[in-house]
């Protein structure tokens, strides 16, 4: 596979990955770009032990440590949110939708760490169970049945959040 199809399958997911975590467009395209960079740079370190995309969310991963580190980021849980496919809608339907999706962004981040990271991976990174089980150092069944006890939760949350 060339590094071009590999750019290409993996780039929404990293980006994805990063929105989510920072909740800052600009910043989410510069870590995005920090990781291709990062994964051109040492291509030749890849063993082929995991798949590329884990090892390229491996990147990811410490992009996002040294990032955090760095003092550059803010919490962004309570800047407004660009959103994308609201096309159509009306101004009260847009405000409906991001309402919506900022209360689950936020109902992610309530959720212990592990957890928060498990779902991250599985609905913005797209990756699978093993490949979350070996990002986090955990099973692939624990990745497994922790997605699935934190998509409970966040159902239950998101209900409460519809009634009130």
């Amino acid at each position: 596979m060339k590094l071009e199809e590999v750019y290409k399958d993996i780039q929404p997911a990293v980006y994805a990955f990063f929105y989510v975590k920072t909740f800052h467009k600009e910043t989410a395209e510069d870590l995005t770009q920090e990781v291709f960079y990062q994964a051109v740079k040492s291509f030749n370190t890849f063993s082929g032990k995991s798949t590329i995309k884990t090892w390229v969310f491996s990147i990811a991963k410490n992009v996002l440590k040294k990032h955090f580190r760095s003092g550059a980021y803010r919490s962004g849980l309570n800047t407004f949110i660009q959103h994308q496919g609201t096309a159509g809608l009306s101004p009260e339907e847009h405000l409906l939708k991001s309402e919506k999706e900022q209360q689950l962004l936020a109902e992610i981040n309530r959720l212990d760490e592990t957890s928060k990271e498990i779902v991250t991976l599985r609905i913005y990174g797209e990756l699978s169970f093993k490949e979350i089980g070996m990002l986090t150092g955990k099973t692939e069944n624990y990745a497994r049945v922790a997605f699935h006890r934190a998509k409970l939760k966040l159902q239950q949350e998101m209900e409460g959040y519809d009634e009130g």
